[in-house]
């Protein structure tokens, strides 16, 4: 499995700004107002992510030097099974582009309605839940590529290749 490419993120993001903000340019007048708690969920996502990428990695480093995990005996100690990291892993990508797309679709509302702000009646409030939804829809995430990092397997030195030109 190859890591989620940031670059790949932002490129999703700008265009699905874009996207967004062509269509609420278009339809704005027939859109319901944006209410500030719809990014919420979001928040709540990336607050589980950021908690469970923490715990995991106190769990794999506690594994790794052949100690308990924190708050755990010994005796209690289980090991972080490898199918579990790898769906961890799974959900932790799809995070990300998710919160890559919804960052963007954020940023489109707010493309149009930060500059309207004295002009259209719903702005204010619309821009606040704009504001509000970028915020917590790029703690996703970066919560996701945390968890994801989280997640990677560290080298061995001894299976690492010696760097180009190196002799062995």
């Amino acid at each position: 499995m190859t890591p989620v490419r940031r670059r790949d993120l932002v490129f999703l993001g700008v265009a699905v700004a874009v996207a967004v903000w062509l269509v609420v340019r278009a339809a704005y007048g027939d859109l319901p107002p944006f209410r500030w708690w719809l990014p919420v969920p979001l928040g709540v996502l990336a607050v589980a992510e950021a908690l469970g990428a923490r715990t995991l990695r106190a769990r794999l480093s506690a594994e790794r030097e052949g100690r308990p995990a924190p708050g755990r005996s010994a005796a209690a100690a289980r090991p972080v099974e490898p199918l579990l990291v790898a769906r961890v892993a799974v959900l932790a990508q799809a995070s990300a582009w998710v919160g890559a797309v919804l960052a963007g679709a954020w940023a489109g509302l707010l493309l149009h309605t930060a500059p309207a702000l004295g002009r259209l009646a719903y702005a204010r409030g619309d821009t606040v839940t704009g504001v509000i939804g970028v915020l917590v829809a790029v703690g996703l995430t970066v919560a996701a590529l945390w968890l994801e990092h989280v997640c990677r397997v560290p080298a061995d030195r001894d299976d690492e290749d010696p760097p180009r030109g190196a002799r062995a």
